[in-house]
């Protein structure tokens, strides 16, 4: 039977009652599946209900074959190895007693048909770029992303039935995403992929699109959705006008009855007052007027009502598109004005720079392997670390620095007060103007940083960034685009195309870079080594 996943009326909610899921029926057809939607909408969580790490509320999710599963941050023990993390560390033990001559019952066991297990666990890690890494070292020596693609290893060697990857290019640098690329093109089975990586996207099969809490599927790759999508949203968007059409008739002949009516009541009046006709007819055509009116007059609220329901559901069709609108004219560098200087530079990890000169609004992407040293560059240049020798020159008042933590807000403050962290001389209300650009409106802008959702979190500390004191002439981005949703890398180009000073972005993103209208392109080799590609 091919493998595949069921969820039927599947909920599931935290401890604190917050709901995540709620009734979800959802089937993925064998091949390769792009699950995407805003971040808070329960992606991960339902990778983890698929794949038996959390126990759904109610309802039911169904599973035909071996479930592996990789996880957005991966669990690591520092001291284990990395013939450990692959899960041949007891077979390969064995296999090395055998060897040592101990040709015990409880060996041969363990090694059971196995014998070649080194050599597979080989290949499989120089297939993923990984041939330099041996297996007795430690998990705590490998980078972020050389633990990434270990742990991408194990499941390749296991080779389940079902594989299921959330955000699995987060921290890999570009020739492990293109490895990983080709690793997802080859892989036979059913394959659930959480991920923002356009370029993985355009790998898929079919993309299911986790939105108010239901998931749609669409057969294609990501840009075949974004047509699809694009049509359907053509189509809502032109209900809504033809739903407003019929509001506007029917209310313009709602007030028409009642222009009618109160004619008609005047002119019974006047014929009472007369009294052109006994009194008892005079009262009944009275009363059967008001009842003629009530009826009309209900009539035509009805029909209101009714065009109301129909915008509401039409409306309801429509995407948010939630495109923030920003303009930073205080933020503008005249062009050929010196912003930052490095010269001689040697950082803690080794870094070298000669020299570097940014002048005017440049926008700089900064590239380089796993481990070559780039977040160490940044938080050199904005002061965070003593360089070793050289030195660091800045040349604009205002300097700002995102980490790829998003860790710069006070989660017991409100976005409101967040933001006045960074603009104390600002008021409240044009704060509040500037938050609503960023789609912080009325009591959201109120809301606890804590409570934010990843997407909401990230406007949040762009608000702070782009709000601060004084106007930030220079940016510094370190992997700005890792766990964020389709949604909010948009929202970041569209900031960085309001903003006016110029930025330095470490990004192994190449469409959002393109996107975000890159002037410069470095490179840091892996000596750790600067050059200008």
């Amino acid at each position: 039977m091919s493998s595949s996943i069921v969820s039927d009326r599947l909920s599931f909610a935290w401890a604190d009652g917050t709901v995540v899921l709620d009734g979800l029926d959802a089937a993925f057809p064998t091949g390769r599946t792009g699950l995407i939607g805003v971040n808070g909408s329960g992606k991960s969580t339902l990778l983890k209900l698929i794949a038996g790490e959390l126990a759904p509320l109610s309802g039911s999710v169904s599973v035909a074959g071996e479930v592996g599963y990789l996880p957005q941050n991966l669990p690591l023990d520092a001291g284990r190895t990395v013939a450990g993390l692959l899960g041949i560390a007891d077979q390969r033990d064995a296999l090395l007693a055998i060897e040592r001559g101990e040709a015990s019952e409880e060996n041969f066991a363990t090694v059971g048909d196995g014998w070649d297990v080194e050599e597979r666990a080989r290949a499989e890690l120089d297939r993923l770029g990984l041939g330099h890494v041996d297996l007795d070292r430690t998990v705590g020596t490998l980078s972020g992303g050389e633990a990434v693609m270990v742990g991408l290893a194990a499941l390749f060697l296991r080779g389940p039935d079902v594989l299921l990857l959330d955000e699995p290019t987060n921290n890999l640098d570009l020739d492990a995403r293109h490895r990983l690329y080709a690793a997802v093109e080859s892989w036979p089975g059913v394959l659930v992929v959480v991920s923002h990586d356009r370029a993985l996207l355009e790998l898929v099969d079919n993309v299911a699109d986790l939105t108010g809490g239901a998931i749609r599927m669409y057969g294609g790759n990501l840009s075949d959705y974004e047509q699809m999508l694009a049509a359907e949203q053509e189509t809502a968007e032109r209900m809504v006008r033809v739903a407003e059409a019929d509001v506007r008739r029917q209310k313009r002949e709602w007030e028409e009855a009642q222009v009618k009516l109160a004619r008609r009541v005047r002119y019974g009046n006047k014929m009472y007052a007369q009294k052109r006709e006994p009194k008892i007819i005079m009262q009944e055509r009275k009363r059967q007027a008001q009842v003629a009116a009530g009826k009309h007059r209900n009539m035509h609220a009805d029909k209101l009502a009714e065009a109301r329901d129909r915008l509401a559901e039409a409306e309801q069709v429509v995407r948010d598109d939630a495109a923030i609108r920003i303009e930073l004219p205080e933020t503008a560098v005249p062009a050929g004005r010196t912003v930052l200087t490095v010269t001689g530079l040697r950082t803690a990890s080794g870094t070298v720079v000669e020299e570097l000169v940014v002048r005017g609004p440049e926008r700089i992407a900064l590239l380089g392997p796993n481990g070559s040293g780039k977040t160490t560059f940044l938080r050199s240049l904005v002061g965070e670390l003593e360089p070793v020798e050289g030195s660091v020159t800045v040349s604009v008042p205002g300097v700002r620095y995102l980490p790829q933590r998003l860790d710069l807000l006070e989660d017991s403050l409100s976005v409101v007060d967040n933001v006045r962290r960074f603009a104390p001389s600002a008021s409240a209300n044009a704060i509040r103007a500037r938050l609503a650009r960023f789609l912080f409106r009325g009591t959201r802008a109120d809301q606890p940083a804590g409570t934010l959702s990843g997407g909401e979190r990230f406007r949040a500390v762009l608000a702070s960034l782009l709000s601060a004191e004084p106007p930030p002439q220079l940016l510094l981005l370190d992997e700005p685009t890792n766990n964020l949703d389709l949604a909010s890398v948009r929202q970041l180009a569209q900031a960085l195309e309001a903003y006016r000073g110029a930025f330095v972005v470490v990004s192994h993103d190449l469409p959002f870079l393109e996107s975000a209208g890159i002037t410069r392109w470095l490179s840091l080799d892996r000596e750790g080594r600067l050059s200008q590609k």
